[in-house]
């Protein structure tokens, strides 16, 4: 199994380079070096100017943004671990935990050696290049830009900042796999599918060179190109809603689908066995994200504000949401659904967070309660899946309902911010919803797809090689035994 591993591992790492070079090749920066005369009046011309002041960061953002750091990082290690683990059968519980750790520690070093480089780098519109592999060249006093001219943060911060995105979004699939998957297997398509699906799905989202050349309509076009292809088209995505959440939940439910149901789903009872673990994992989720939505301002300024007191406010309004319509339909509202309606409106409001204002956030986070209450109900047995915790009910649907919403209510009629133009250094005078809207559904529709198909490849090759799933024996035993040979719980 070893062998395979490494083979995959080398594979998958050898053609990501190979992708990434070509990019890289066709990119104007290396398209320079042909230029060598060019080069050196250019040379000439910049020895001959005044050197332009050096960019410090100020302290206030780099401490806010290292405490965010740490909070989106308790939103996995304990909050989702506590969360998931609470959702499983007792006998699953270790192994829920277990997958969360290791999980998150594997993206966390595979981020230091090339995700963040090819991420977070120029190269081309769907992939970065190679500056920044094995962290190479970054020093105390590299920064990164931020949405603001003449404003940075060190680069360090900001790339532990997106590393810990990282890992949370794999952390989140195998939700949906739950109680059946190898361990083994799990940790190879993780490495599969961030290399291949979280990597160029956040270049294309995030990656612009940043608003400090941006002098004129030509300084702004110029930049644009050389940002992300989402980007380029204009896709508000404030903190992840097709990066993390969607990306994450259609794996996910690809994931169900070709590991197959449980044994016993459908016939046997499989109930949360820790409704308090589910609420402290949820509440720990809910204080992580002010760190997750607020931080995404890179900054502590206004934006960070706005986004702080949007997750504060759809939070409250989606569990509402979720646990009024509970009521209404079943004739009780649940400590479970409460629980989940919290994490819905945490997904819905994740793309839209610095871009509406509180009471769009507040309409977004009503309907994602309700909408999400859908998804693990009506849309699951729709699908016909076995999504064991719900991940695309919850992570998928919020996510859609976030990101499309998110093109409505930014509009500043309705209390939005708009969308800001740089050359004027303002808002820019004209909103259109419908514009907005189509944009925002091509940012939906291309990470379903491209999240889908690298998910489907990475699964049916990891079963042909290793296989999936656990032996049906393992699986009736728990894989808290069987994997991993401990138990949460002493009899």
């Amino acid at each position: 199994m070893l062998t395979w591993m490494k083979k995959l591992l080398a594979g998958g790492a050898m053609a990501l380079a190979i992708g990434s070079t070509g990019v890289m090749v066709t990119s104007p920066a290396f398209a320079d070096e042909a230029k060598p005369a060019v080069a050196a009046a250019a040379a000439a011309a910049t020895a001959a100017a005044p050197a332009a002041p050096a960019l410090v960061p100020n302290k206030a953002d780099t401490a806010w943004m290292m405490v965010c750091t740490a909070l989106v990082l308790l939103m996995t290690l304990p909050g989702l671990a506590l969360f998931y683990g609470g959702l499983t059968r007792s006998k699953n519980i270790l192994s829920i935990c277990m997958q969360c750790f290791m999980v998150f520690s594997l993206i966390t070093v595979l981020w230091a050696i090339y995700g963040y480089s090819f991420a977070f780098t120029e190269g081309g519109p769907f992939v970065g290049g190679l500056d920044r592999l094995f962290l190479g060249g970054m020093t105390p006093d590299s920064v990164a830009a931020t949405f603001s001219k003449g404003v940075v943060i060190p680069e360090y911060v900001f790339m532990a900042f997106q590393a810990v995105f990282a890992t949370i979004t794999c952390c989140l699939i195998i939700g949906s796999f739950a109680e059946r998957a190898k361990f083994s297997a799990i940790l190879v398509f993780m490495i599969i599918w961030f290399t291949f699906s979280y990597v160029p799905i956040a270049h294309m989202v995030w990656f612009w060179p940043g608003p400090d050349d941006i002098k004129d309509a030509a300084s702004l076009e110029a930049i644009t190109a050389r940002a992300g292809w989402l980007w380029q088209k204009g896709v508000l995505d404030f903190a992840g809603g097709t990066v993390v959440h969607i990306n994450a939940a259609i794996a996910g439910l690809v994931g169900s689908y070709v590991i197959g149901k449980r044994v016993g789903y459908g016939k046997e009872a499989m109930k949360p066995h820790n409704l308090v673990y589910v609420m402290a994992g949820a509440a720990l989720l809910w204080f992580g994200w002010f760190g997750f939505n607020a931080g995404s301002a890179l900054e502590a300024n206004g934006s960070a504000a706005l986004a702080f007191v949007n997750t504060y406010l759809a939070t409250a309004a989606a569990v509402l949401g979720w646990s009024v319509a509970e009521w209404v339909l079943k004739g009780k509202p649940s400590m479970l659904g409460a629980a989940s309606g919290c994490v819905a409106g945490l997904v819905a409001i994740t793309p839209a967070a610095g871009f509406v204002g509180p009471m769009g956030a507040l309409i977004i986070g009503v309907l994602a309660g309700v909408l999400c209450l859908w998804g693990v109900t009506g849309l699951k047995r729709i699908l016909g899946s076995d999504d064991s915790l719900d991940v695309f009910g919850v992570h998928g649907v919020g996510g859609i309902t976030g990101a499309l919403l998110t093109g409505v209510f930014a509009d500043p009629a309705l209390g939005g911010t708009g969308i800001w133009d740089y050359v004027a250094n303002a808002a820019a005078a004209d909103y259109s919803i419908a514009s907005q809207l189509w944009i925002q559904a091509q940012g939906v529709i291309t990470t379903l797809i491209w999240s889908g198909v690298v998910s489907f490849i990475a699964f049916k090759l990891i079963d042909m090689v290793i296989g999936l799933r656990v032996k049906e024996e393992d699986e009736r035993e728990g894989l808290d035994i069987s994997s991993h040979g401990e138990t949460a719980y002493e009899s």
